[in-house]
Formats: C-alpha cells, sequence, structure tokens
C-alpha cells in the first residue's frame, strides 16, 4: 500500500490530504503538524479570530479526519529527510516511511533583529497562541504598537481598535502596504485608518524595540520613543525551506518547484507559502504567494500530481484583506504595468485595472464597503487568464458590464 507524508498541517496540507482522497487515492495519508491543534484557518487571526479568541476557526473536525483515513500527529516536528531511504525522522526519533511526500511548510514572521524569543510584551502574529497572547493585552485603553504596515499590521490595527485598544503604527517605507497594492489604494486606507483614531508614522527608522517594566518601548533613529504596552511585529515573512535545503532540494526564495509542483527530487513535492513556482500567465516569472487561496489551490494541485495527474498551475493570484467595514481584493500582479485605469462604483467603491505595454490585463485592485467590488474583480480575474486586452474606455465606464468584455 502507498504511503503519502504531508509534513505541514496548515491550509494547504490539510486541503491536500482531503484532495488525495476526493482524486481516489486509498493508500496511507499522514498529516504531520508542529502545533498542537488540528488545522485551523490563519487568516482571522488578525481579524475576528483575535477579538473573540476562543478556539481557532478549525479546517475540519476530527470525525471528518476518521472519516477520510487520514491520520493527523500533531505537535511533532519533522527533523530530517532522507530521501535515498525515503523517510522522515522526527523530533522524537521516530522514523516514518513514504512513497511520495508533500512539504507545506509554510512561513514563519520575520523577527526584528535583536528581540529575544521569549520577549512577552514584544510578538509576532501566527499561530492561534500567539493571538491569544495579543488578545490578552489588548483592553480598552491599552496602546498598542505594531511594527509594519503590511496586511497584518493593518488588519491588527483595525482589531485593536474595535477591541478599544490605542494604536500607533510604525512603517519604515514612505507608505503602508508597498508590496503589491497600488498608491491610491494604499492612501484610501491609511486616511480609513486615521479616521478611527490610529496614528501612523511612515517612513521612520527603528533603532531598536525593547520591553520596558510593565510594557515595551520603540526607539526611533531620531530619538523620539514610543511606549507602549505591547509591540507586534508584522515585518514580512520567511519560507521555511530549512528542511528540504538540508535534504538537498534546489532553494531559490522558497522550495523551487515546477509547473507541477514537483521539487527536484521527483517524489518530493511542495506547495504553499513555503513554495516558489513559475507563473504562466506571467510568462514563467517566478514567484512565491503568502495568501490564502494560493495555499488552497496548490494543496488541490499538489494532490493531484501525488496520484499522477500531471497537471499545471493555472490560477490567478488573488487576495483579499478586511479594513474595518471594507474590503480589499486583488487579482494578478501589477508589477510591469504601463497603464492603469480606474472605474469608480456605487458606495465609494473603485477598481484599479492595470494593463502591460501590449494592452494586455495583467492586475485588477479593489475596494469597497462588504463585498462590493467582489464581482468585478471575479470576473478581471477570469479576464488576465484569458490574456484579455479589453478597451480601456470600457474599464473605466461603469456602465461597462466586465462579464460583457469577457464574452467578447
Amino acid at each position: 500500500m502507498s504511503h503519502i507524508l504531508i509534513i505541514g498541517a496548515g491550509e494547504c496540507g490539510a486541503r491536500a490530504a482531503f484532495a488525495l482522497r476526493e482524486r481516489g487515492f486509498d493508500g496511507e495519508i499522514m498529516l504531520i503538524g508542529a502545533e498542537p491543534h488540528l488545522p485551523y484557518e490563519r487568516p482571522p487571526l488578525s481579524k475576528d479570530g483575535l477579538a473573540e479568541a476562543a478556539l481557532p476557526k478549525f479546517i475540519a473536525a476530527a470525525a471528518r479526519y476518521e472519516d477520510a483515513r487520514i491520520a493527523v500527529l500533531t505537535g511533532a516536528t519533522a527533523e530530517s529527510i532522507d530521501r535515498a531511504r525515503k523517510t522522515v525522522t522526527l523530533s522524537d526519533g521516530r522514523s516514518l516511511d513514504y512513497d511520495r511526500l508533500l512539504l507545506a511548510t509554510g512561513a514563519r514572521p520575520r523577527a526584528f533583529p535583536g528581540v529575544p524569543e521569549n520577549a512577552e510584551r514584544i510578538r509576532m502574529l501566527r499561530t492561534h497562541a500567539d493571538a491569544l497572547a495579543i488578545r490578552a493585552a489588548l483592553t480598552s485603553g491599552a496602546r498598542l504598537a505594531i511594527i509594519g504596515g503590511g496586511f497584518i499590521g493593518l488588519e491588527l490595527a483595525a482589531t485593536a481598535r474595535r477591541l478599544g485598544a490605542e494604536v500607533v503604527l510604525v512603517e519604515s517605507l514612505p507608505r503602508v502596504l508597498s508590496r503589491g497594492v497600488p498608491e491610491e489604494i494604499a492612501a484610501f486606507v491609511a486616511e480609513l485608518h486615521r479616521r478611527e483614531g490610529v496614528e501612523i508614522i511612515c517612513g521612520a527608522q527603528i533603532a531598536a524595540i525593547e520591553e520596558a517594566g510593565d510594557g515595551a518601548r520603540v526607539l526611533l533613529a531620531d530619538g523620539a520613543g514610543i511606549e507602549a504596552d505591547m509591540i507586534v511585529v508584522g515585518i514580512g515573512a520567511v519560507p521555511n525551506t530549512e528542511l528540504a535545503a538540508a535534504a538537498g532540494l534546489a532553494i531559490e526564495n522558497g522550495i523551487a518547484v515546477d509547473e507541477r509542483l514537483c521539487t527536484s527530487d521527483h517524489d518530493i513535492y511542495a506547495a504553499g507559502d513555503c513554495c516558489s513556482f513559475p507563473l504562466p500567465h506571467y510568462g514563467g516569472r517566478r514567484v512565491r504567494l503568502e495568501a490564502w487561496r494560493n495555499a488552497q489551490d496548490q494543496g488541490a494541485l499538489a494532490a493531484a500530481n501525488l496520484v499522477g495527474a500531471g497537471e499545471t498551475m493555472a490560477s490567478v493570484p488573488w487576495f483579499w484583506s478586511d479594513q474595518y467595514e471594507f474590503t480589499l481584493q486583488i487579482a494578478g500582479l501589477a508589477e510591469g504595468a504601463e497603464t492603469t485605469v480606474r472605474r469608480d462604483m456605487e458606495e465609494g467603491a473603485f477598481i484599479l485595472f492595470h494593463l502591460d505595454g501590449e494592452g494586455r490585463l495583467i492586475a485588477a485592485s479593489g475596494i469597497g464597503p462588504g463585498n462590493a467590488v467582489a464581482r468585478d474583480i471575479r470576473l478581471a480575474e477570469m479576464l488576465i487568464a484569458a490574456g484579455a486586452k479589453p478597451d480601456p474606455l470600457a474599464l473605466a465606464s461603469p456602465e461597462t458590464r466586465l462579464k460583457k468584455l469577457l464574452a467578447a
């Protein structure tokens, strides 16, 4: 009987395990996770999951894993891979055999230099345990300092304000959301936060962050200091590639995989935040995506190819973020765009369409209350996948239905 091991019990690993059964795989499946919980959703940790601070939002109940004959080994860390013997050694000394192996090891928050790992008042947000620790400090009137103006930092700021905490956010770059979000939308989000009472400091270099008595302190390079009850660092993520690198697998901004998610070893696949892969809609450009939907899509694709389907990447990158009552959605990658067209919609919502030098739609970025931009971003995603070259004037006009452009 075949054995498939999945290292990494997050979104990607769990989705892959169930997808293997849906593909008809009848062998043994074991899902190995370092945390004590069953696989759970991570996006809620900076949103409602943080505010509620109860149990995590589990991807599936224990009974579903049992019914699908998926063995879940929690609280276990894979220490090494022996590719010749096709075994994985765990931290407790156990050795597990595999016929095929999927690495879904994810990514970890980038640490701020010089901060001790055991600092109680300086935290990073990645796990449910992190969310519990941060939530405990966010009492009404508490002061939270956030280092980093990306999605996680801004979502955390919105949740903290809803809980009644004071928030100051420090970003070293000239604006928030510098990575992958157009300046026009970033400015909208920044103003939204300021209206809600968040103090945003951009272009500030940080000399140090440190615990101070019952709180913590941010020391800026210009000599200014920011006192807080807690500091949360959100300055990006680092792919967990150490296990793969030690096994001799190719590494390139993550575990390098081909269009089928196969690593440099034909019996080992990698998927999700930990891997870099070629994007067919962007000339095969190699990218690494830290996104919920990408983890789902690649979990399903890895499962298909672990059982020999030979399928290739076809999805367009898609991201979303909740900011108070507004939702930001992005389809595609805007890098390389030469023309940007704005479409204004009802309720203050708008979408930016990004076209390359040949007029091909390569990305769409939108923001609006609730699901105001969801339908058009989905249609834009389909236009991107089709390689469409829509008329910019038609894109700009709210009277033009994108479904009509797609049909054309």
